[in-house]
C-alpha cells in the first residue's frame, strides 16, 4: 500500500511539474528571450537642472521607449548614491550601478591615458575638444576603459573652467600665492594649481559647498554651469574666466552588462547615447551664457583675461606638461594639441 501511494505521489509531482506555466518570456530565433528586462541605474553628481541630467531624462525615455520596456532606467542625480566621481566609476566598474556620467578628470585614476584632457590650456575653444574627442584619439581612449571593465559610450560636456575666490579678482598667478583651493580629484589639476601659486589639494564635489562656507577653501575652480546649479555664488564672491581647461565628461557603462545585452538593445544604447552628446552640448553652451547672467544677477562678480594675462597663466602652466609627458605619452598630447589647427 505505501508503495502504491509513493508512486502515485511521484507520478503527481511530475505531472504538474510538466503542467508548470513558463517566466512569460517568448525566445526568438536566435535563442535571445525577446521579454527579458534589464535595468540601468544611472548616478551622477550634477543637479537636476544642468544639462548631463536634463539630457540624461532624455535618454531614459528614448531607451525605454525604443527598446518597448526592456530596458528600465532609473536616475539617481545631485549625488544622490555617490559623493563623488570617482566612486561612482568604482560602483559601475564593480556592477554596483550599471552606469555614470563623470568628469573625465576623475577617469584619469583608472586610466592615466586620459589625464590628456586635463591639461591646462590644452583646446582652445570647443570645436577643437570635440574634434579631439570625438575623433581618432578620443575614440581610442574610450576602447581603452575595456581593460577597466568599463565601456566609454560618448562624451559630453561641462564647458571650459574658471577659478572662483573670496579674496579678489584673479589676474594673474601672482592673485592665487597661498589661496587654499579645491581641485578635482586628480594629481594633474592640483599640481596645476600648485605651479600657479595656490596651495592646492582635492576635495569631494558633493562635500565642497559645506566646506567653502566653513572656510576650509578660499577658492575653487568649475564650469559656469555647476557655479550656478550649485549655488557657489553664494559662497564664492569673484569669479574669473580663466578657461584654462575644457571639462568633458563621459558616458559609461558597466562592460559587462553592455556585453550581456541583445545586440539590438546594445543598438538601441548606442544610438540614444550619440542623441545624447548632441543634445547635452548644444543645452551646456545655451545654459553658460544664462547662468553667466544669473550669476551676475546673484551678485558675483565677474571678470575675464586680457590674451596678455591669459599668456602668463600659460607659461606658468608649461612645467606641468614636462612633468606629465612621460605618463601621458607626446604622442597623445601632440595628436590632442593638433586639434587646434
Amino acid at each position: 500500500m505505501k508503495k502504491t501511494i509513493g508512486f502515485f505521489l511521484i507520478i503527481l509531482f511530475i505531472l504538474s511539474a510538466c503542467g508548470r506555466p513558463d517566466s512569460g518570456t517568448t525566445t526568438t530565433e536566435d535563442g535571445e528571450s525577446s521579454e527579458d528586462t534589464y535595468t540601468i541605474r544611472l548616478a551622477h553628481l550634477v543637479p537636476e537642472e544642468q544639462s548631463s541630467h536634463v539630457a540624461a531624462v532624455a535618454f531614459k525615455e528614448k531607451l525605454e521607449s525604443e527598446s518597448d520596456g526592456r530596458l528600465i532606467v532609473e536616475l539617481y542625480p545631485n549625488g544622490q548614491l555617490y559623493g563623488s566621481d570617482r566612486e561612482a566609476i568604482e560602483a559601475v566598474q564593480l556592477g554596483n550601478i550599471e552606469m555614470t556620467i563623470p568628469a573625465v578628470a576623475a577617469m584619469a585614476s583608472f586610466n592615466e591615458k586620459f589625464q590628456v584632457f586635463d591639461l591646462p590650456f590644452l583646446f582652445n575653444n570647443n570645436e577643437a575638444a570635440y574634434k579631439a574627442l570625438d575623433g581618432e584619439l578620443g575614440q581610442e581612449l574610450l576602447a581603452d576603459l575595456e581593460n577597466n571593465d568599463l565601456k566609454g559610450l560618448v562624451f559630453g560636456e561641462n564647458g571650459f573652467r574658471h577659478v572662483s575666490n573670496n579674496e579678489g579678482p584673479i589676474e594673474s598667478p601672482a592673485d592665487l600665492e597661498g589661496l587654499k583651493m579645491r581641485t578635482l580629484e586628480s594629481p594633474l589639476h592640483t599640481d596645476t594649481f600648485n605651479a600657479f601659486g595656490a596651495n592646492a589639494s582635492p576635495f569631494a564635489f558633493g562635500e565642497l559647498y559645506t566646506a567653502l562656507q566653513q572656510g576650509t577653501y578660499d577658492a575653487m575652480d568649475c564650469p559656469i554651469s555647476l557655479y550656478y546649479t550649485n549655488k557657489f555664488y553664494e559662497v564664492q564672491d569673484y569669479l574669473t574666466l580663466t578657461g584654462h581647461v575644457y571639462a568633458a565628461t563621459a558616458l559609461l557603462v558597466n562592460n559587462d552588462f553592455y556585453s550581456s545585452l541583445p545586440e539590438d538593445l546594445q543598438e538601441i544604447m548606442t544610438e540614444a547615447s550619440e542623441e545624447f552628446r548632441t543634445d547635452q552640448r548644444k543645452l551646456a553652451q545655451q545654459q553658460d551664457g544664462e547662468f553667466m547672467d544669473k550669476l551676475k544677477e546673484e551678485g558675483m562678480q565677474i571678470n575675464d583675461l586680457t590674451d596678455d594675462q591669459r599668456n602668463e597663466f600659460r607659461e606658468a602652466a608649461q612645467s606641468v606638461y614636462t612633468k606629465y609627458e612621460g605618463q601621458i605619452g607626446k604622442d597623445l598630447i601632440d595628436q590632442a594639441l593638433a586639434a587646434n589647427e
